[in-house]
Protein backbone atom coordinates (compact mmCIF):
# COMPACT_ATOMS: atom_id res chain seq x y z
CA UNK A 1 0.00 0.00 0.00
CA UNK A 2 2.26 2.54 -1.20
CA UNK A 3 0.18 5.84 -1.06
CA UNK A 4 -1.58 4.48 2.53
CA UNK A 5 -1.65 7.64 4.41
CA UNK A 6 0.47 8.16 8.12
CA UNK A 7 -3.02 8.39 10.36
CA UNK A 8 -4.44 5.24 8.42
CA UNK A 9 -1.02 3.34 8.84
CA UNK A 10 -1.22 4.03 12.43
CA UNK A 11 -4.65 3.23 13.07
CA UNK A 12 -3.99 -0.37 11.48
CA UNK A 13 -0.78 -0.83 13.07
CA UNK A 14 -1.22 0.16 16.62
CA UNK A 15 -2.69 -2.85 18.06
CA UNK A 16 0.20 -4.96 16.65
CA UNK A 17 2.48 -2.39 18.42
CA UNK A 18 0.10 -2.74 21.93
CA UNK A 19 0.94 -6.71 21.08
CA UNK A 20 4.25 -6.16 21.20
CA UNK A 21 5.02 -3.30 24.08
CA UNK A 22 6.26 -0.81 21.23
CA UNK A 23 5.23 2.19 22.76
CA UNK A 24 4.56 4.53 19.96
CA UNK A 25 2.08 7.50 19.28
CA UNK A 26 0.82 8.65 16.06
CA UNK A 27 3.03 11.98 16.56
CA UNK A 28 5.83 10.13 17.59
CA UNK A 29 5.26 7.99 14.16
CA UNK A 30 5.27 10.84 11.94
CA UNK A 31 8.16 12.04 13.39
CA UNK A 32 10.04 8.26 12.67
CA UNK A 33 8.32 8.65 8.77
CA UNK A 34 9.73 11.75 8.01
CA UNK A 35 13.67 10.92 9.36
CA UNK A 36 13.19 8.46 7.42
CA UNK A 37 11.93 9.93 4.02
CA UNK A 38 8.99 7.79 4.23
CA UNK A 39 6.34 10.43 4.55
CA UNK A 40 3.70 10.99 1.52
CA UNK A 41 4.23 14.33 0.08
CA UNK A 42 0.93 15.88 -0.90
CA UNK A 43 0.28 17.19 -4.45
CA UNK A 44 -1.48 20.57 -4.41
CA UNK A 45 -3.98 20.96 -7.26
CA UNK A 46 -4.53 24.40 -7.88
CA UNK A 47 -5.63 26.04 -10.83
CA UNK A 48 -5.30 30.29 -11.43
CA UNK A 49 -8.90 31.74 -12.26
CA UNK A 50 -7.39 35.16 -11.98
CA UNK A 51 -5.49 37.39 -14.57
CA UNK A 52 -4.87 40.75 -13.43
CA UNK A 53 -1.84 42.10 -15.29
CA UNK A 54 -3.78 42.83 -18.48
CA UNK A 55 -4.46 46.52 -19.58
CA UNK A 56 -7.82 47.18 -18.80
CA UNK A 57 -9.26 49.79 -16.11
CA UNK A 58 -8.61 48.11 -12.43
CA UNK A 59 -10.72 50.20 -9.84
CA UNK A 60 -9.88 51.18 -6.13
CA UNK A 61 -10.88 49.42 -3.41
CA UNK A 62 -13.68 51.12 -1.88
CA UNK A 63 -15.12 48.22 1.24
CA UNK A 64 -11.96 49.39 3.57
CA UNK A 65 -13.86 50.52 6.59
CA UNK A 66 -17.42 49.62 4.89
CA UNK A 67 -19.91 48.67 7.79
CA UNK A 68 -22.47 46.38 6.67
CA UNK A 69 -25.79 46.80 7.99
CA UNK A 70 -28.21 45.57 5.87
CA UNK A 71 -28.84 43.34 2.05
CA UNK A 72 -27.60 44.23 -1.06
CA UNK A 73 -25.20 46.87 0.33
CA UNK A 74 -22.56 45.06 -1.04
CA UNK A 75 -22.01 42.19 -3.77
CA UNK A 76 -18.68 39.74 -3.84
CA UNK A 77 -18.31 38.29 -7.10
CA UNK A 78 -15.86 35.81 -7.19
CA UNK A 79 -14.42 32.54 -9.59
CA UNK A 80 -13.45 28.90 -8.40
CA UNK A 81 -13.08 25.71 -9.90
CA UNK A 82 -14.36 22.59 -9.70
CA UNK A 83 -12.11 19.76 -10.18
CA UNK A 84 -13.43 16.53 -12.23
CA UNK A 85 -11.17 13.70 -12.83
CA UNK A 86 -10.05 14.96 -15.97
CA UNK A 87 -11.05 18.46 -16.40
CA UNK A 88 -12.09 21.84 -14.89
CA UNK A 89 -15.34 23.50 -14.92
CA UNK A 90 -15.34 27.18 -13.22
CA UNK A 91 -17.67 28.48 -10.86
CA UNK A 92 -18.61 32.45 -11.56
CA UNK A 93 -20.51 33.53 -8.03
CA UNK A 94 -21.72 36.45 -6.76
CA UNK A 95 -23.08 36.42 -3.21
CA UNK A 96 -24.21 39.07 -0.79
CA UNK A 97 -21.54 39.57 1.62
CA UNK A 98 -23.86 40.71 4.48
CA UNK A 99 -26.85 38.03 4.05
CA UNK A 100 -24.41 35.17 2.45
CA UNK A 101 -27.08 34.77 -0.17
CA UNK A 102 -25.87 33.77 -3.56
CA UNK A 103 -27.23 36.23 -5.73
CA UNK A 104 -26.10 34.91 -9.38
CA UNK A 105 -23.83 31.86 -10.88
CA UNK A 106 -23.02 30.67 -13.76
CA UNK A 107 -20.88 27.02 -14.22
CA UNK A 108 -18.84 26.76 -17.20
CA UNK A 109 -15.82 24.82 -18.62
CA UNK A 110 -14.06 28.64 -19.05
CA UNK A 111 -13.19 30.97 -18.03
CA UNK A 112 -14.71 33.40 -20.67
CA UNK A 113 -16.06 36.54 -19.57
CA UNK A 114 -19.17 36.05 -21.40
CA UNK A 115 -20.48 33.31 -18.23
CA UNK A 116 -19.27 35.77 -15.81
CA UNK A 117 -21.75 38.54 -17.33
CA UNK A 118 -24.26 35.78 -17.22
CA UNK A 119 -23.75 35.26 -13.13
CA UNK A 120 -24.43 39.44 -13.25
CA UNK A 121 -27.27 39.19 -14.97
CA UNK A 122 -28.78 37.02 -13.17
CA UNK A 123 -27.68 38.56 -9.65
CA UNK A 124 -29.32 41.65 -10.98
CA UNK A 125 -32.96 39.91 -11.56
CA UNK A 126 -32.37 38.79 -8.22
CA UNK A 127 -32.32 41.93 -6.71
CA UNK A 128 -34.92 42.95 -4.54
CA UNK A 129 -33.44 46.46 -2.88
CA UNK A 130 -32.82 48.96 -5.01
CA UNK A 131 -30.58 51.06 -2.75
CA UNK A 132 -27.04 51.81 -3.12
CA UNK A 133 -24.80 48.77 -3.92
CA UNK A 134 -21.19 48.15 -4.25
CA UNK A 135 -19.65 45.56 -6.57
CA UNK A 136 -16.36 43.48 -5.00
CA UNK A 137 -14.23 41.69 -6.93
CA UNK A 138 -10.56 40.85 -7.60
CA UNK A 139 -9.10 42.47 -10.61
CA UNK A 140 -9.23 39.69 -13.17
CA UNK A 141 -9.62 40.44 -16.73
CA UNK A 142 -13.77 39.30 -16.76
CA UNK A 143 -14.41 41.54 -14.29
CA UNK A 144 -12.54 44.40 -16.11
CA UNK A 145 -13.86 43.63 -19.30
CA UNK A 146 -16.38 46.46 -20.99
CA UNK A 147 -19.42 44.66 -20.79
CA UNK A 148 -18.94 43.47 -17.34
CA UNK A 149 -18.43 47.21 -16.45
CA UNK A 150 -20.88 48.71 -18.65
CA UNK A 151 -23.67 46.01 -17.01
CA UNK A 152 -22.69 47.81 -13.43
CA UNK A 153 -22.35 51.40 -14.15
CA UNK A 154 -25.82 51.24 -16.02
CA UNK A 155 -27.75 49.69 -12.88
CA UNK A 156 -26.05 52.19 -11.09
CA UNK A 157 -24.02 50.07 -9.04
CA UNK A 158 -20.00 51.17 -7.43
CA UNK A 159 -16.86 49.09 -8.62
CA UNK A 160 -14.72 47.96 -6.29
CA UNK A 161 -11.57 45.69 -6.55
CA UNK A 162 -9.12 44.31 -4.19
CA UNK A 163 -6.05 44.57 -3.90
CA UNK A 164 -4.51 41.22 -2.52
CA UNK A 165 -6.36 38.84 -4.76
CA UNK A 166 -8.79 37.70 -2.11
CA UNK A 167 -12.17 39.85 -2.83
CA UNK A 168 -13.77 38.41 0.62
CA UNK A 169 -11.19 40.51 2.53
CA UNK A 170 -12.40 43.44 4.24
CA UNK A 171 -9.97 45.97 6.22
Amino acid sequence: MPRLGTRKLYYLLKESFRRDGIIIGRDRLFDLLRQEGLLIIKKKKHTRTTDSRHWMRKYPNLIKGVSLTHPEQLWVADITYVAFLDRYCYLHLITDAYSKRIMGYCVSETLAAAHTLKALTTALKNREYKSSLIHHSDRGLQYCSAGYVKMLQQNSIEISMTEDGNPMIMQ
